[in-house]
């Protein structure tokens, strides 16, 4: 720390700063956001990022964006003017990309989520065993600078700008990748091309029927039908044990979804028992499985609304808005009013 920076006083009060949406104890929502404020802490940088902590709850941050590799910041010290702040953070080159983006839509479960606006905890780990680490390992990893005369890397401005980041990943999760080089429009597109692609591929190997109703190679000889990646039959598919063979091979139509899975079951004779008609040929669980989704998946699936529309602030009086609505109960008074949204402080 310089000499004397002590003496510089409580910093410029600010009007319309963003503030941090936490009004105590740990910041971070989200799983992934609390990930990104355990590794900052883990670097132990000490009282700074508790006076940060301070300054993001206080508003002393006036603007935020991410960009791939980049983070940039305004945020207001105890001079009149605010200081710039900017974090590096490599980004991975599309050759990485590619490959995860390959990962990603080889499986349904991240695709989905993806795709929902959500990040599956899993995607941690499938990031790390491509080399592409999510989150720096290193404090080194981070290029850090500050318009403060404080030489202490980071200072209460980068604390700050850190933890109003962590929040941002808690509203926008995209934030997080497109800090690393790829934007949200950019990985849906790709990973709606790569599933689009591979259910085409599929539907042409189901569906390829030979001489005497003999299917392509997605097919085996005898009885018994195969199956590939993601459940659909292709080239290097095994066999499903117990399997009857399909009948789509006569008709050149792939069979898929329902068709698949009774595939394998005796038809239903309507004349013979017509009592049993609409009863399930195979057994139902007691409690079928159910997909649990949050108030604010709308908010996640479309992101950070445009400054024009009031940005982060209309953002976050939606999300309290949605979830006052999914408890079935009426807003407070006031509740979504000026200077309660993140973005309008």
């Amino acid at each position: 720390m310089s000499p004397g920076f002590d003496d510089y006083g409580p910093p410029v009060r600010v009007e319309g700063g963003l503030r941090a949406r936490s009004t105590r104890g740990a910041i971070g929502q989200s799983w992934w956001s609390r990930r990104f404020v355990e590794v900052l802490e883990s670097f132990a940088l000490g009282s700074r990022l508790t006076r940060g902590r301070a300054y993001a709850r206080r508003g002393q941050v006036l603007r935020l964006d991410v960009s791939p590799g980049e983070v940039t910041a305004e945020v207001q010290g105890s001079r009149p003017r605010p200081y710039p702040v900017r974090i590096g953070l490599a980004t991975y080159p599309s050759k990485v990309w590619r490959r995860l983006e390959s990962e990603l839509a080889g499986q349904a479960f991240f695709s989905a989520r993806l795709l929902a606006g959500d990040l599956p905890a899993e995607l941690e780990e499938l990031f790390a065993e491509a080399g592409a680490p999510l989150f720096p390992a290193e404090i080194d990893e981070l290029d850090q600078s500050c318009g403060c005369p404080d030489f202490a890397v980071p200072c209460k401005h980068l604390a700050a700008t850190f933890y109003l980041l962590a929040e941002a990943f808690d509203a926008d999760p995209f934030h997080l990748l497109h800090w690393r080089g790829r934007s949200r429009i950019e990985l849906l597109d790709r990973l709606r091309t790569l599933r689009a692609a591979d259910a085409g591929s599929a539907g042409e190997a189901g569906g390829t029927g030979g001489t005497g109703g003999t299917g392509g190679a997605g097919r085996t000889g005898g009885a018994g039908r195969t199956r590939g990646a993601g459940g659909v039959g292709g080239a290097g598919a095994e066999p499903v044990p117990g399997a009857e063979p399909e009948s789509a091979g006569t008709t050149g139509v792939p069979v898929v979804g329902a068709a698949r899975a009774l595939a394998g079951l005796p038809p239903v004779e309507a004349d013979a028992e017509p009592d049993r008609f609409w009863l399930s040929p195979v057994a139902l669980p007691d409690r079928p499985p159910t997909l649990a989704t949050g108030p604010e998946l709308l908010l996640r699936q479309l992101g950070s609304p445009g400054a024009g529309i009031g940005g982060p602030g209309l953002a976050e009086r939606l999300r309290r808005a949605y979830r006052e609505f999914s408890r079935g109960e009426a807003a407070p008074s006031g509740e979504f009013g000026r200077g309660e949204a993140a973005g309008e402080r």
